[in-house]
């Protein structure tokens, strides 16, 4: 018979010194706190589009033609 081989857990917080068990049950509480905040504020943020290929881009400005056309083609619209 073969018997089982005891695997240890790696522990998620190493924590120096004395600490009693609701120390760690505060900290672990801010951890997740902090984790669920920023996993939060991720998935708020909608992901930039790229205006790259927009429809807008392939139409081309009409440009006034005419005495001083050239002049008024450099105007802000």
């Amino acid at each position: 018979m073969s018997t089982p081989s005891v695997e240890q857990e790696t522990p998620l917080v190493l924590i120096k010194g004395d600490a009693t068990e609701e120390e760690v049950a505060a900290l672990v509480a801010v951890l997740q706190g902090v984790a669920s905040a920023a996993s939060a504020a991720a998935a708020d943020e909608p992901a930039p589009v790229s205006q790259w290929a927009s429809p807008h881009r392939k139409v081309r400005a009409t440009y006034p033609h005419g005495p001083g056309g050239w002049r008024a083609s450099a105007l802000p619209r």
